[in-house]
Parts: C-alpha cells; structure tokens; sequence
C-alpha cells in the first residue's frame, strides 16, 4: 500500500522544525547570490525599520517544502507551489531562529493532492497560504 492510498483531509503527512542561525543565512546568501545585507548586518536592518536581521524568503519556502519530500519519496511529484509572504523571520545573533512545519491534507482530488503547510516562527504564522499540489497517481 502506498503512502497515497488512504489520505485524508486533515492527515498530518510531515513535520519538522529548523534552526536557523546567522550562519545558514550566510550560506544560503553564497548558494543564492543574494547578499542583501537586510540578511547579514544588524545595523542595516535597524536602518531600514526591520526588528533584526531576516532570512531569505526564499529559503523559508524552500525549506517548507523539502518538509513533505521524505513523504512524497521524489520531489517530481510536486505539481505546483505557492505561498504569502506574511511575517518576517528574524533571526537573533545568538538563538537563531526556530521554524516550524506542519504539512496536512488540504484536499483530495483524483491522482493529485493538495498539502497545505502551516509555517511559523516565534509562535507566529510567517507563510501564508502555503499550498503544495502533489501527484499522488
């Protein structure tokens, strides 16, 4: 029987919860390319109104889904995803930053399914509408 067969609306499929430090968002800015300093420097993030230093969004999204990867067993099933962007995360120079992933059925269609995430750090919401379309067939 494969882990497709019986999904449920409301199936929690996958979760985890990630650290993040300064030092994973310097690694994802050489992977990325994306060096704005709003990611790195404390100074410059307090200049520009933000509460500290964020991570990419991208990579909070990106770290969203890989969550259902292990599940799905080959991330050529995901169909289609998307998110909002609703809260920064900011991540402290020495805590880091926790974030959470939670992945449950949000619909059942035939062959496919729709995996809402609920993503959050600091017991906020910091992805919105996070939905992940999946091919189950």
């Amino acid at each position: 029987m494969s882990a497709f067969e019986n999904l449920a609306l409301g199936d929690v499929v996958a979760e985890r919860t990630v650290q993040l430090t300064r030092e994973s968002l310097v690694r994802y800015a050489g992977a990325s390319g994306d060096f704005n300093p709003i990611h790195y420097r404390d100074d410059v993030a307090a200049e520009v109104g933000l509460p500290g230093v964020l991570a990419h969004g991208m990579l909070t999204m990106g770290l969203s889904v890989e969550t259902i990867v292990p599940w799905l067993g080959d991330s050529g099933r995901i169909l289609e995803y998307g998110v909002r962007f609703t809260r920064p995360v900011v991540v402290d120079p020495a805590s880091g930053a926790e974030v959470s992933i939670v992945a449950k059925v949000g619909a059942v269609e035939d062959g496919a399914a729709r995996i809402d995430l609920t993503v959050s750090s600091g017991g906020t919401t910091v992805l919105g509408k996070a939905q992940v379309r999946v091919r189950t067939a």
